[in-house]
């Protein structure tokens, strides 16, 4: 009997024991479960402010876009062409007749107008928007500043609303009339002048009266292209096809130069070709305008293309 007794009071003790671990265990279970809970809700809390900032980074690039829209970064010209020949004469002749009532319609140039066109310089700042012209045309106003140098022809109605690109740039103020103020001369062959072409190798110039070629004299230039990669050095090359070119230009500038003389009266001169070529000549001879064309071929023909590429006027809708 006291075996049995000692028994159970061991049992009872390890029951004891056991209640006490589960206890213990249970209060263990409980923390670990509230700091689990703890940490559910901080995650918890730290995806709605995730979701919070989101939303606000979503709202705030709408915000950006609307006001890229409004600074024209988004617009473009509801149509473009290049006109030349019946075609120009056409659309000059659709604007010229154009009337409204007393100031109705605005002319304008937008960029650099000062009777010279400065082609192939796309992307070069200065181009400032008059403030007629910008309220005229309101967001899109930036548009006639991409398009500068040009002549803008705007009604108070913008049923017309147009950039002119053409080979000359006449320097007109901001101007409201019953009619737009437009010369045929801005964008046409008119009376006498040379119109020549100088590239690197090449040389072509021609005196004209108005379309008509009266006179012509060209040549080219033994200017060496690509390095063969033998005989001599790179830089060694490039002294050499350098001097080859400043030559060529010096050649230029006498041809033109005798031109010059040999026409009575002075006479407008328009200078095209290689960008590169036609600055280092201009600065010498003083062009009435300039442009970079892309002439090529023997020297008549690739006139005849300059001319025409010269010649060529961009219409904008704005």
């Amino acid at each position: 009997m006291i075996d049995r007794l000692l028994g159970r009071a061991s049992l009872k003790a390890r029951i004891d024991e056991l209640e006490d671990e589960n206890e213990r265990l249970q209060r263990r279970f409980e923390a670990e479960s509230e700091r689990r809970s703890d940490a559910v809700t901080a995650r918890q809390e730290a995806e709605e402010r995730q979701n919070r900032l989101e939303d606000r980074i979503a709202q705030l690039e709408g915000e950006l876009e609307r006001l890229d829209s409004e600074d024209g970064l988004d617009l473009e010209y509801r149509r473009r062409e290049r006109l030349r020949g019946e075609r120009l004469e056409a659309v000059l002749d659709r604007l010229s007749s154009f009337r409204t009532g007393p100031e109705g319609a605005l002319t304008a140039t937008v960029g650099n107008g000062e009777g010279a066109r400065e082609r192939g310089g796309e992307g070069e700042s200065g181009n400032d928007v008059p403030n007629p012209v910008a309220d005229a045309l309101g967001d899109r106003a930036a548009l006639a500043g991409e398009a500068a140098p040009c002549l803008v022809c705007v009604d108070d109605a913008t049923l017309v609303s147009i950039a002119l690109e053409g080979p000359l740039v006449p320097p007109v103020e901001p101007t409201w009339s019953d009619r737009f103020s437009l010369e045929a001369k801005w964008f046409q062959p008119s009376g006498t002048y040379a119109l020549a072409l100088v590239r690197a190798d090449l040389f072509a110039v021609g005196v004209y009266e108005d379309r008509e070629r009266v006179d012509y004299r060209g040549f080219e230039s033994d200017v060496k292209g690509s390095h063969s990669k033998g005989g001599f050095s790179q830089a060694r090359f490039e002294r050499i096809r350098d001097d080859q070119i400043d030559d060529h230009l010096e050649r230029c500038r006498e041809a033109i130069a005798d031109v010059r003389r040999d026409v009575d009266g002075d006479v407008p001169l328009y200078l095209v070709g290689q960008r590169g070529a036609v600055d280092a000549v201009a600065e010498d001879v003083d062009p009435d305008a300039t442009a970079a064309v892309d002439a090529t071929g023997d020297p008549k023909p690739a006139l005849e293309d300059a001319f025409r590429s010269f010649w060529t006027t961009e219409l904008r809708v704005l």
